[in-house]
């Protein structure tokens, strides 16, 4: 499993931003999907966003239209631009990265929306 070095969380009121950041450790040689999960108290792991190695992006519906998925290839790194963010968006945000070896999650960096 490759490690995740996740940043860019923190403490924000209702209707601000945020950008999280996501390196893996290391050299990969090819990333195939990289996105993000979040996970709040009491609730399932959800996906928030995924974007291809072609650049293709899903969101789930709770954030379209607010949040920005991106990736720097040339840095092997994924982002979440966040907007107008809400109290329900309060969670742990988990990267999340795909490889022809499989799988990896990272530790999750927390994002905690004030009202």
């Amino acid at each position: 499993q490759v490690q995740l070095d996740e940043s860019g969380g923190g403490l924000v009121q209702t209707g601000g931003s945020l950008r999280l950041s996501c390196v893996p450790s290391g050299s990969i040689f090819r990333i195939n999907a990289m996105g993000w999960y979040r996970q709040a108290p009491g609730k399932q792991r959800e996906l928030v966003a995924i974007i291809s190695s072609g650049g293709s992006t899903n969101y789930a519906d709770s954030v379209k239209g607010r949040f920005t998925i991106s990736r720097d290839n040339g840095k092997n790194t994924v982002y979440l631009q966040m907007y107008s963010l809400k109290p329900e968006d309060t969670a742990v945000y988990s990267c999340y990265i795909n490889t022809p070896r499989g799988s990896s999650w990272g530790q999750g960096t927390q994002v905690t929306v004030s009202s």
